[in-house]
């Protein structure tokens, strides 16, 4: 299934780190809100800039409309979950953290690059194995960055059914967020003829 193993779990391991790093900094810097804000819209920016605007070949519109639309629907659930106290976000002074817009796309951005790094070394890249190893992807991934922050007391669950503190709810969730964005520019691309390695 996999025609390089060594690159395959190399891209993984690095994906962890990545995780694991921004994991921390959030933790760590947890009470400095605006801060983390700062930082991570800095980061959205270079991204942007990166893969759109600097871009001589293809402009990646798609990636710009895929970070806004999982921003969108993560924002949505955000506010539905507190405001239903399934979760609490601790020592801000607000609700949602100013920088939580930012960690949804960058989000987007992360499992975007990794499936896009990882399908071409895929034995067979049909369409039903590029969705197995994204919903693999988007149920093991985000979850992992999520027990970091929640055991650097960055927010609680107070959902049931909890494994390291991320309840099974929200797994559905995450993985339902991602599912319905990938479905949404699979669409965009079968419609406008655009030929995108990870949503063809």
């Amino acid at each position: 299934m996999i025609t390089n193993k060594k690159e395959f779990f190399k891209e993984i391991i690095k994906s962890l780190l990545k995780l694991t790093i921004a994991g921390v900094f959030i933790g760590v810097l947890k009470k400095y809100d605006a801060l983390i804000a700062v930082v991570l819209l800095l980061k959205t920016i270079h991204i942007i800039y990166k893969e759109i605007i600097k871009s001589k070949t293809t402009k990646n519109w798609l990636l710009l409309i895929g970070m806004l639309l999982t921003c969108f629907g993560g924002i949505v659930g955000e506010n539905w979950g507190v405001a239903n106290v399934y979760w609490k976000y601790h020592e801000i002074n607000k609700a949602l953290p100013l920088w939580l817009p930012f960690a949804w796309m960058l989000a987007f951005y992360y499992l975007y690059k990794l499936e896009r790094n990882l399908f071409p070394l895929l034995t067979n890249q049909s369409q039903r194995n590029k969705i197995i190893l994204a919903l693999l992807l988007a149920s093991i991934l985000p979850a992992f960055g999520e027990i970091i922050t929640i055991y650097l007391g960055v927010w609680t669950y107070y959902w049931p059914y909890q494994i390291f503190g991320v309840p099974l709810y929200a797994l559905i969730c995450l993985i339902f967020v991602h599912m319905l964005v990938y479905t949404i520019l699979h669409f965009i691309c079968k419609k406008y003829n655009i030929n995108d390695l990870v949503f063809n």
